[in-house]
């Protein structure tokens, strides 16, 4: 939840400020006039242009005569939004909108973040995800497939934007708790980065979402003629991790000083991805370190609240229940800051954690278990 300090905040206004994002945005786009601004997102305001903007920007008599404010197009789209009852109705209105004005989209996220984050992502985005095929409208990202291999680094190129702050991928494979969901998982990096536009100020255009859509395992999908992804098995083992490094290499090489956040790959694949490039290149796993933050955090909050100090977590026993890739990254946080805690040893640490799956009790005789739960 964000303080209602936050809200009042300045720092609010950052992502819909549309004179900076024309500052900040490709030389190239101050070219555009008439119709090729209405027709792009990032640039269209609707009946926000003001009239000596048509004049200037050759819009003039392609938009209804009447000039409304941002706040005005904001509480005439939240009426509209707000007679919807349906959560994926609710959705599609929102990516109607970021599709055709994504000044006043942010706009919307930043004022009602309460009402419509969880409609931006989740819980929404899962439903979204299941539907992404059927509901899909328009391009918003980029699909890196098998048959890619070889040229991501030309394909890489053909993403418009000059400079990218920020990009987030997933290969479909773990959404959420939804499982396999190939390359309808794309719902879920668009949907992340629509949050740190609204919340962390990154500007729209230099975002980019990717999905390795390097198959499924999903039968339904496979047999569903409306699936939009690739239908073949799912790549693995060798070519699988030699397809997902050359796409890392490939991105870095065309955007150096972006951070890429890898997001809902299955257990299996996270902490081994993580570990080869979280060293090299600016990168970090959501599912991972980002929960795992959070549930140190509020484990130190909670001792602090106790009156205990924070070294007090190396007595701390925990039951982590689940072990995909978040109920790791919290062992694996929690772990960590027991042993800066002065534990004697990362083996001493260790016995202070139970793990636990749908089978029950994770011990070294189980197999089939990824090498961070044992």
């Amino acid at each position: 939840m964000l303080s209602a300090a936050w809200r009042r905040s300045p720092r609010r206004t950052l992502v819909t400020d549309a004179a900076r994002w024309r500052f900040l945005a490709p030389l190239n786009a101050k070219k555009a006039r008439g119709v090729d601004i209405l027709n792009d997102p990032l640039w269209n305001k609707g009946t926000a242009f003001s009239i000596s903007e048509r004049d200037r920007l050759g819009v003039k008599g392609l938009l209804p005569p009447v000039v409304k404010g941002i706040k005005e197009q904001r509480d005439g789209f939240l009426e509209t939004l707000r007679a919807k009852e349906d959560p994926i109705d609710k959705n599609l209105l929102l990516q109607s909108l970021h599709n055709r004005n994504e000044t006043l989209f942010h706009r919307v996220l930043v004022d009602e973040v309460e009402e419509i984050a969880p409609l931006v992502y989740t819980p929404t985005v899962g439903m979204v995800c299941q539907k992404f095929s059927a509901q899909y409208t328009r391009g918003r990202g980029m699909f890196i497939t098998p048959e890619d291999r070889g040229c991501i680094g030309i394909l890489m190129e053909n993403w418009p934007a000059q400079s990218v702050q920020v990009a987030v991928v997933t290969d479909g494979s773990r959404i959420l708790g939804l499982g396999d969901l190939g390359g309808n998982g794309m719902g879920i990096p668009i949907g992340k980065l629509a949050l740190y536009c609204a919340y962390g100020g990154i500007a729209p255009h230099r975002v980019l979402p990717v999905t390795l859509d390097l198959g499924t395992d999903n039968e339904d999908l496979l047999n569903d003629p409306r699936y939009n992804g690739i239908k073949r098995p799912r790549l693995t083992g060798e070519a699988y991790y030699s397809l997902v490094d050359e796409f890392v290499q490939a991105a870095f090489r065309r955007y150096p000083n972006m951070l890429l956040q890898f997001e809902d790959f299955s257990s299996d694949k996270a902490s081994k991805i993580l570990a080869k490039y979280r060293d090299e290149y600016l990168c970090f796993n959501d599912d991972i370190q980002g929960t795992g933050a959070t549930v140190l955090a509020g484990v130190l909050g909670a001792l602090r609240m106790q009156g205990r100090p924070p070294e007090a977590i190396k007595d701390l026993k925990v039951a982590v229940v689940g072990a995909g890739s978040a109920g790791i990254g919290v062992a694996q946080a929690l772990h960590a800051a027991m042993v800066e805690a002065g534990m004697p040893s990362a083996a001493e640490a260790a016995k202070n954690f139970m793990v636990f799956d749908k089978d029950g009790l994770i011990g070294t005789s189980r197999t089939g278990q990824a090498e961070e739960v044992i």
